[in-house]
This record gives C-alpha cells, sequence and structure tokens, in this order.
C-alpha cells in the first residue's frame, strides 16, 4: 500500500489547549502589571512565557502605589490619611519570605521609596513601595490573602510637609 503525503493545510489541526491556555495566560499577566509591553514571547514545550516592558534596563520597575489621600473608595476620608491601593491583581504579601519579619506593621514609621509589601501575581513578586513619608495606621489586607487591583492594602497618616520657611 503507498503512502501519500497530505498537504500542510490537512495536517494542521486544532490548536493544542495547551498552547491557547498559555497564550491566554500571558496576555492576562500583561494586561494586569503596569507598564506598557514591548514585546510577549510564548513556547509550548516545557511552557516558557517572556514579556518585556519599555522602561529602564535592569528589570522591571517596582509597582509604586498612586496617591489617593483617602479618595479610594474603602479608605478613610480624613485630612493627611494616605491608602495605598493595590496596583495589580494578585496575593499580598507582608514579608520577603515565610517566616521573615514583615516589612512593615501598625505603628511604623515609613520613608519614601521603603517596601511596604509584596503583591505576587502569575510567580512575579511586584513590590509595593511607598511614596508618602509617615505613620502605618492600618493594614487591612492579611498576609497571604487574594487583593483587586485599587483595594487598600496600607493606610499611612502622612508626616506633615515642612512649611515656608519664614525668614527676615
Amino acid at each position: 500500500m503507498k503512502q501519500t503525503a497530505r498537504p500542510d493545510s490537512e495536517m494542521q489541526s486544532e490548536p493544542d489547549p495547551g498552547a491557547v491556555d498559555i497564550t491566554d495566560q500571558a496576555l492576562l499577566l500583561a494586561r494586569q502589571l503596569p507598564g506598557q509591553v514591548r514585546r510577549i514571547s510564548v513556547r509550548h514545550g516545557r511552557s516558557s512565557v517572556e514579556i518585556d516592558w519599555h522602561g529602564e534596563p535592569g528589570g522591571a520597575a517596582p509597582a509604586v502605589a498612586a496617591r489617593s489621600d483617602g479618595g479610594t473608595p474603602d479608605a478613610p476620608a480624613g485630612a493627611g490619611v494616605h491608602a495605598v491601593p493595590s496596583p495589580l491583581v494578585g496575593t499580598f504579601y507582608r514579608a520577603p519570605s515565610p517566616g521573615a519579619s514583615t516589612f512593615v506593621e501598625v505603628g511604623s514609621a515609613v520613608q519614601t521609596g521603603q517596601t511596604l509589601g509584596i503583591v505576587e501575581a502569575m510567580k512575579l513578586m511586584n513590590p509595593i513601595i511607598c511614596d508618602v513619608a509617615g505613620q502605618v495606621l492600618e493594614l487591612p489586607v492579611a498576609d497571604g490573602e487574594s487583593v483587586q487591583f485599587g483595594q487598600t492594602l496600607v493606610r499611612i497618616a502622612a508626616a506633615e510637609p515642612a512649611g515656608p520657611v519664614e525668614g527676615g
């Protein structure tokens, strides 16, 4: 019996569900993380996903929480209260690793640029960086708890800004 090769168009079947799944997950991840995506590369054999962002060399920039000054729905109204929202959907961690000391506690003094916690999304650890100096008032999210975009992670009593210097 003679076998004949089929044209390539007949050999192709429906897409592999595993390849479609990893592609969907890569696209979901790219939509959830901050920054503009430059390139996405997806491989199926041994599953690999690479996402490049526009930005500074040396890795992804940490997620810096946007100022809300009490304007988010779950933040208390009040002068000087700063709510630090989650910049993405994921899992919030209060320490760098299990059993390690937490980044901050209620009552901790914090400085601009200090790490307040980590949000893990798709196995990527995204540091939550403080953008206001002050004192931690509340940590409404428990360690290891799932968080949504914009959900308040930390409430800070902002330090009083230095007033104008009067001199004569």
